[in-house]
C-alpha cells in the first residue's frame, strides 16, 4: 500500500512538471512574438497601424506633436509645407504620443490646424521608443530601408522655450530628407528640440 501511494505521487509530480513545461513554453513564445511585433501606432479608428511598412520604398517621417503644446502649434505650417514639398516622396505621418486624447480631440485638432496628413495616436509610446523623440515637436527619419537617419528638432527656430528667432537658419528635418532620397546619411544624426517633453506624460 504504501509503494503504490509512492508511485502515485511521483506521477502526480511528474504530471504537475510536465504542465509546468508546457506554460512556461507557452509564455516563452508569446513574450517572442511580442518582442518580434514592429512598433506600431494607432490610428483613429482604433487599427494597429505600422508606418514604416504602410509605405514600403519610401523614407518615412514621424512628427510628434501634441494638442495642447503651443510650439507643435506654431510648427503646424512648416509641417504642412514640407509635406506638401515633399509629397509622393516621403511618407509623412503624426503622432500623437498623449495617453490622454481621445482619436475625437485628435481629429479636431487636425480640423483646427489643417492638417492633412495621416495621424496615429500612441499610447504605449512605441513610436517614440522607435524614434527616439524627447520633446514635442520632434520628428524621426527613416531612410527606405527603415533604418533611423535622423531625430530631433524640425529647426533650430527656437532658442529655448518662449524665445524664437524671427526664422531658422539651420532646417535639419529638410537637410536629412534632401540627404536620405539621394540614398545619403544626413551630416547632423540627431539636434535636441525645444517644446514639451513627451515625458511628462507618463
Amino acid at each position: 500500500m504504501y509503494r503504490d501511494r509512492q508511485r502515485v505521487s511521483a506521477i502526480l509530480v511528474l504530471m504537475l512538471n510536465f504542465a509546468l513545461i508546457i506554460v512556461m513554453v507557452g509564455w516563452i513564445g508569446a513574450a517572442g512574438v511580442r518582442a518580434n511585433q514592429p512598433p506600431t501606432g494607432v490610428d483613429l479608428a482604433g487599427k494597429p497601424v505600422d508606418p514604416l511598412r504602410a509605405d514600403a520604398g519610401k523614407p518615412v517621417v514621424l512628427i510628434f506633436v501634441r494638442t495642447d503644446c503651443p510650439i507643435s502649434n506654431r510648427y503646424a505650417p512648416t509641417i504642412q509645407r514640407l509635406s506638401t514639398e515633399y509629397a509622393g516622396r516621403a511618407a509623412f505621418w503624426l503622432v500623437y504620443p498623449d495617453k490622454s486624447e481621445s482619436s475625437a480631440a485628435i481629429e479636431q485638432h487636425l480640423h483646427a490646424y489643417g492638417y492633412k496628413l495621416p495621424a496615429l495616436h500612441d499610447p504605449q509610446h512605441a513610436l517614440v521608443k522607435l524614434g527616439q523623440a524627447q520633446v514635442t515637436p520632434e520628428v524621426a527619419v527613416f531612410d527606405a530601408g527603415g533604418q533611423l537617419a535622423y531625430h530631433g528638432r524640425i529647426d533650430n527656430w527656437y532658442l529655448t522655450f518662449g524665445h524664437a528667432r524671427p526664422e531658422p537658419t539651420i532646417h535639419e528635418l529638410d537637410d536629412a530628407l534632401q540627404a536620405v532620397l539621394k540614398g545619403s546619411k544626413p551630416q547632423v544624426a540627431t539636434a535636441s528640440g525645444v517644446g514639451c517633453y513627451i515625458s511628462d506624460l507618463e
